[in-house]
């Protein structure tokens, strides 16, 4: 894994909160983007922020709001504060003074396969990294993080699979390994030669950052004229709609995404316009019926 979220001198509250996302094997997006809301919270008092009382919590999520913070970054927040309060300085009971905010769930942004083929081909060079990385994401539905955190050892070409090691929720699962994703991964092999990470990012022991794959991903998305908004999380999407269209059976869409739960899986079904179209209505049956029966 890359280091921690920061290599400079930090407080020894900051040190011990980093302490305690390590015991929990948290990702250093995570770590990263926790040790950031409470600095911000801190910026908001202009003080320490273990100081911080009830009603500070309460003022500082109303500020968020206030000033048009999104629903995910107030939640990611929320969860960032709940875990500073409660586990690394003991304090239970804050969380009563932070809202998670519910929101209704909107539907994935998918692309077409011919959409998907353009967005390739448009992937930023120099080499083959990006578009290597990019049919990762689609051929084999992982996200980002997973993407970024492939090593050359995942790639397992005898059994054709492709090893996803502490996935979301910290769990291992394998995925599959298309011919035509196995030939290109070989391509980027002999031009690269990576030795541990399969995408190494600038420094020679650190994997590509999820932030280089996204603009990555973006860049190919304006070359390739794709109005949609687009992230490495839409070919992920692409990935498990397409699937669906071709008839696969939704459980194991499920297992090939690392779904805890189906219902998640089954957003998919809302978006596969192909699934959709070719059902037949019970009005169109009606007809049918009407018409053998005149």
């Amino acid at each position: 894994m890359t280091s921690s979220p920061s290599r400079e001198a930090i407080s020894p509250l900051r040190a011990r909160m980093l302490e305690d996302m390590a015991i929990r094997k948290f990702s250093w997006d995570t770590q990263r983007n926790y040790i950031a809301a409470v600095k911000k919270l801190s910026t908001y008092l202009g003080r320490p922020p273990d100081t911080a009382t009830p009603e500070d919590l309460r003022r500082f999520q109303l500020h968020l709001t206030r000033n048009g913070v999104g629903v995910p970054t107030i939640n990611s927040t929320v969860s960032a504060l709940r875990f500073f309060f409660k586990v690394t300085l003991g304090r239970d009971g804050m969380d009563r003074c932070t809202q998670f905010v519910h929101y209704p769930r909107k539907l994935p942004v998918v692309l077409s396969p011919e959409e998907v083929s353009r967005l390739l081909d448009s992937a930023p060079g120099p080499g083959l990294k990006y578009k290597a990385a990019m049919s990762v994401a689609y051929g084999a539905g992982l996200r980002a993080a997973e993407v970024a955190c492939l090593k050359v050892t995942d790639i397992d070409s005898e059994r054709m699979m492709i090893r996803v090691e502490q996935g979301k929720g910290g769990k291992d699962r394998y995925v599959m390994l298309s011919p035509h994703l196995l030939d290109l991964l070989r391509a980027w092999w002999r031009q690269a030669r990576p030795k541990a990470w399969l995408f190494p990012g600038r420094g020679p022991i650190d994997h590509i950052s999820t932030r280089q794959f996204n603009r990555a991903v973006h860049t190919a998305a304006q070359m390739a004229e794709i109005d949609k908004k687009v992230s490495p999380h839409t070919l992920r999407h692409s990935f498990a709609t397409h699937l669906l269209e071709q008839n696969i059976d939704i459980r194991v869409i499920q297992v090939l995404l690392g779904h805890a739960k189906l219902d998640t899986t089954a957003l998919y079904a809302r978006v596969a316009t192909k699934t959709i179209r070719d059902v037949m209505s019970p009005l169109e049956r009606l007809t049918s019926q009407a018409g053998r029966s005149g």
